[in-house]
């Protein structure tokens, strides 16, 4: 019988002889595979599943002209176009473009805004809605307009546009959307807290005196009915803006023109989205600037943060009680087989190929485990994913074998003080006991 025949005679014997430390070895590789890759699956998904959630709760990336004269005109429809095609390079992107202006309901001054319904429906579906979204002649108010005006749905409010009032809207809506990170929230916080300024200078500009009197011109309540289709309470600045129709928007102003804000949730984060922003803004032929909603991008990161801090943690501890449990399993199995390793030694075998034999022994114990555990661990993953974010995700083989050679590289780490201490069995002791 050769060398090598004998080698693999006595690795067969080794491992299926004693089938129960044997298997105490696979399932202590096993668990460690298991939670290692379940972790590591979640670990990675969990990034972008989360990324996707958060997309529901708003935009990421605001777009606002960047000259004085793109801010009276705002963006236009192919600008908003060449923008989104630089977003949405390499990414999923839904965006929705807001129009402003200040009009008065009952000579009190608010801001209305333009919009595409269903595009906005689409970026904010955190948005609690009664009634319904607006549509031809029908408006959609926040629900602090609601409560100062005392309507409810299906109320008539009659809205009145004055050039006066908002000549300078647009301009002041997008800057002040620039102004500070806590403004960022949404495009509507900071464009209402300014048109109700525009309003008051409009005020101021147009308080023309008649025999020294002032004008009544403020008091002046005509305008265009409108049906209130529905409110939308979210908590935010958004409470405080009235929503319709850009087409009805425009024949409110009798002009139309371009968005003054363009929101957009991009399925990037972190120095992507970053990167994002820098190539808008280094893009001179938009004529626009853009910038990250702070908000939501620090809580995106500081959660993926906390998760991934997590995962390290819990990993470490496996990774130590794998190699505590495979080199305890493995310190036994040499104490059993003292006598033998004795005995062989005396016969002639030298201590490397002895060592060598319980290496490759724990290594396929290592391989077993990983195999099995990687298998449950994907398991563990989709099951966890699925329940969590409601859906699946696909198996990474890059990661699998990762698994598998981390398995069969712990087992065998977890060998050495063992394999070394049988190395050292002087076969004189042993025989003598015998």
């Amino acid at each position: 019988m050769t060398n090598r025949k004998m080698f693999f005679t006595m690795l067969w014997g080794a491992v299926f002889r004693r089938r129960s430390r044997a298997m105490m070895a696979v399932i202590a590789s096993l668990v460690g595979a298991a939670t290692l890759f379940c972790l590591a699956s979640v670990c990675v998904a969990v990034p972008q599943q989360m990324n996707e959630e958060m997309r529901a709760y708003g935009a990421n990336l605001i777009v606002t002209p960047a000259s004085a004269t793109g801010k009276s005109q705002g963006i236009d429809t192919a600008t908003v176009r060449n923008v989104t095609a630089l977003v949405g390079a390499g990414h999923s992107v839904k965006s929705a473009a807001y129009r402003y202006e200040s009009v008065r309901i009952n000579s009190a001054p608010y801001t209305i805004a333009g919009v595409d319904v269903k595009a906005v429906r689409a970026l904010n579906r955190h948005w609690n809605v009664t009634g319904d979204w607006p549509g031809s002649g029908n408006v959609m108010v926040g629900r602090d307009v609601a409560d100062a005006l005392g309507v409810k749905v299906g109320s008539r409010v009659t809205i009145g546009y004055r050039a006066a009032d908002a000549s300078a809207s647009a301009s002041s809506s997008a800057s002040a959307k620039s102004d500070s990170d806590e403004s960022t929230e949404t495009a509507e916080s900071s464009a209402q807290g300014t048109q109700s300024t525009q309003t008051t200078q409009g005020e101021q500009t147009t308080q023309a005196t008649e025999n020294g009197r002032v004008s009544s011109d403020i008091m002046d309540n005509n305008g265009t009915e409108f049906r209130i289709a529905g409110i939308v309470d979210t908590g935010g600045n958004e409470d405080s803006i009235i929503y319709a129709t850009t087409a009805d928007v425009s024949k409110l102003a009798g002009h139309e023109r371009g968005a003054d804000v363009v929101e957009y949730s991009v399925n990037a984060m972190g120095d992507e989205l970053n990167a994002i922003v820098n190539r808008i803004n280094k893009n001179t032929n938009t004529a626009v600037q853009a910038q990250t909603v702070t908000k939501i991008t620090s809580s995106d990161t500081r959660i993926i943060a906390m998760l991934q801090t997590l995962f390290w943690i819990v990993s470490l501890v496996v990774l130590v009680l794998t190699l505590v449990g495979v080199g305890t399993t493995i310190s036994s199995i040499v104490s059993q087989r003292r006598n033998e390793i004795g005995l062989r030694k005396a016969l002639g075998a030298d201590s490397r190929a002895i060592g060598v034999e319980f290496y490759v022994e724990s290594g396929i114990y290592g391989l077993i485990g990983g195999l099995l555990g990687t298998a449950i661990g994907y398991v563990l993953a989709r099951v966890l994913c699925a329940t969590v974010f409601g859906r699946a995700i696909g198996f990474d083989w890059l990661l699998g074998a990762g698994s598998l050679l981390l398995s069969v590289a712990i087992a065998v780490i977890a060998s050495i003080p063992p394999v070394r201490r049988a190395t050292r069995i002087d076969p004189a002791i042993v025989l003598r006991e015998e």
